[in-house]
């Protein structure tokens, strides 16, 4: 495995918000709070990535199920400061020592969301169980990944949707199961608060997660018909900072998400309505006020409706939400039994939340999960595109209007074609690769896993082409590495390699092999700088390290030309682990 050393989290940047924490909230980084069920003691083997604020909320709460052995945070001063905070728990900055500790069977990931794929990623591939802080990650398409990673490593993998485990929510399923509301008519919920501002995912992602997953389970996990979706975007132009989500369901129920983090009052509330009652959840009220039930209004005198219904508080016994759900995963884990949030439930959420961002970015157009293709286990072709017998196309894949597949041609999967994309016989396309429009791969070019190629790219498979004098399917190599980015009527001459994340300027035309991280631009290509795996521009500090203003990772240089991300594996891999199931 290569040695690599995770200081991803700054001060404060867990990317779980204050919504997030529901029941009750501490300061403290030690014990159990009070009023919390017993907890026992169980295996010490499980490694929490990330101790920002809600970080060391899930340690306090591993911790006191017995289940806590390493922390990994930011820094060394970090690392000193939170030693013997948390029992025997050690305290590293480096994700490679837990992956390979035989003793660590179990990871639980607080970190950045732009960062929850990779690292979920990583974890399965070193085979640990791993629970992930919502959302499991940014998209359906790497959610879809992480599921399949899971089972195919027959590894537990879950995702913090926190209400789900909140003792007033267990109450209301339960409510809702048993007939007393009747059938469900309208979900209505608001989750406002001011702050905190993001700027690498939207309200919408940061936000809604938590009411999309609990409206899925109350109307038995059916995702919605369609989604319209509206927001507005006054702090960062292209972050909605406050949206409005209609969620329509094949039942004929209808559900409204407004979630804001630009509301100078903070409000978590839910209200479901049913034919025979209706029930609230308002997260902001004092325990024994959280839940209640207002029973037959429909039979009530058509004069009463308007009135000030009386309802009655529904009892739930006092218990922390985190300390359930972090002991609800353990549980799954050593009972290898499927989590309650387990990466299916994941996939949905994000399938969701997916439909809702296609609306806000066309203004609230009705967007159906039909017109999605959300079957992602087959492939998706227009009626349009052509798909040669011999083709091979992975689960997920999408093939729009006018596409050709030639047989011989290898895509991998949640791979999406443009319009008029063209892909010869023999090449090779990796998973999650995004191919825009009017773009051409010819024999001899291969694109490796999370690649983007931008419209009216142009690749070439022959250094001197003639008409008159075929090269009889010699061709020579282009390969574009792992998570390279091509931009817009960019030409690749052939014969070069495009590394690891670089980045290729729109209209540049490259003719010799671009370095890993490698911003490129210009006729020839020149490299002008640096970028991160999340498209940021990196710049060497005095220590010598460049970091990611976005995900908190840090690059170096370790010799010229060769920069490489030490926080994470660059070839996206790593052995499996030692960690057997227990039965």
């Amino acid at each position: 495995m290569a040695t690599v050393s995770y200081v991803c989290l700054r001060s404060g940047a867990a990317r779980v918000d204050d919504l997030g924490q529901l029941g009750h909230r501490s300061r403290r980084v030690s014990g159990p709070r009070q009023g919390t069920q017993p907890v026992s003691a169980t295996t010490r083997d499980l490694a929490l990535i990330g101790a920002g604020t809600w970080g060391k909320n899930l340690a306090r709460c591993f911790d006191a199920l017995g289940a806590l052995h390493a922390i990994v945070v930011s820094s060394a001063e970090e690392a000193q400061t939170l030693s013997g905070a948390f029992g025997r728990a050690a305290v590293t900055t480096s994700i490679a020592d837990v992956l390979a500790d035989p003793a660590v069977c179990k990871v639980a990931i607080a970190t950045p969301s732009v960062t929850h794929f990779e690292l979920a990623r990583a974890a399965l591939e070193a085979g640990k169980d791993v629970f992930v802080e919502k959302p499991l990650c940014l998209t359906a398409s790497h959610a879809r990944a992480l599921t399949d990673l899971a089972e195919a490593a027959g590894r537990t993998l879950m995702v913090g949707h926190l209400l789900q485990y909140h003792p007033c929510v267990v109450e209301l399923r339960a409510l809702v199961a048993s007939g007393v509301l009747g059938n469900l008519l309208t979900i209505s919920s608001n989750r406002l608060n001011l702050g905190k501002f993001r700027t690498d995912e939207n309200a919408l992602y940061s936000f809604a997660p938590h009411d999309v997953s609990l409206v899925l389970s109350l109307l038995h996990d059916q995702l919605p018909e369609s989604v319209r979706c509206v927001g507005t975007s006054h702090l960062k132009p292209g972050i909605a900072d406050s949206t409005l989500t209609i969620l329509k369901f094949a039942s004929g129920a209808l559900a409204q998400l407004h979630v804001s983090w630009l509301n100078p009052f903070k409000e978590q509330r839910m209200t479901v309505v049913g034919t025979h009652g209706m029930a609230v959840f308002d997260d902001g009220k004092a325990w024994g006020e959280k839940l209640v039930l207002y029973r037959d209004y429909m039979s009530k005198p058509a004069q009463a409706l308007g009135s000030q219904a009386r309802g009655e508080p529904v009892p739930v016994p006092e218990r922390e939400p985190l300390l359930d759900e972090c002991a609800h995963f353990l549980r799954a884990c050593a009972e290898r039994s499927r989590p309650r949030t387990d990466g299916h439930e994941g996939l949905r959420v994000l399938q969701v939340l997916d439909m809702a961002q296609l609306s806000l970015e066309r203004d609230g157009e009705r967007v159906t999960t039909a017109a999605l293709g959300h079957d992602d286990r087959h492939y998706f072709t227009h009626p349009s595109a052509v798909i040669d017998a011999g083709a091979t196309l992975g689960a997920g894949c999408k093939v729009w209007h006018f596409s050709h597949v030639m047989a011989g041609a290898r895509i991998g999967e949640r791979t999406s074609l443009g319009q008029n994309v063209f892909v010869a016989g023999g090449v090779v396309v990796g998973n999650d690769v995004k191919v825009q429009n009017n773009v051409s791969l010819y024999a001899g070019v291969e694109l490796e896993s999370d690649v983007f190629v931008g419209p009216s790219c142009v690749f070439t498979n022959v250094k001197a082409p003639r008409a008159e004098h075929g090269r009889n399917g010699n061709y020579t190599k282009t390969l574009v590495r792992r998570g390279a980015s091509i931009g817009a009527n960019a030409t690749v001459v052939c014969g070069v390699t495009l590394g690891r994340y670089s980045f290729v300027g729109a209209g540049a035309v490259v003719t010799s092999n671009v370095p890993d991280y490698a911003l490129v631009l210009g006729n020839p290509a020149r490299q002008v700088g640096w970028l991160s795996r999340h498209g940021e521009r990196l710049t060497a500090g005095p220590d010598g390290f460049m970091v990611c203003p976005v995900s908190g990772l840090r690059y170096r240089e370790l010799s010229p030309g060769l920069v490489t991300c030490v926080d994470l594996d660059d070839a996206g891999t790593h052995e499996e682990g030692s960690c057997s199931s227990t039965t």
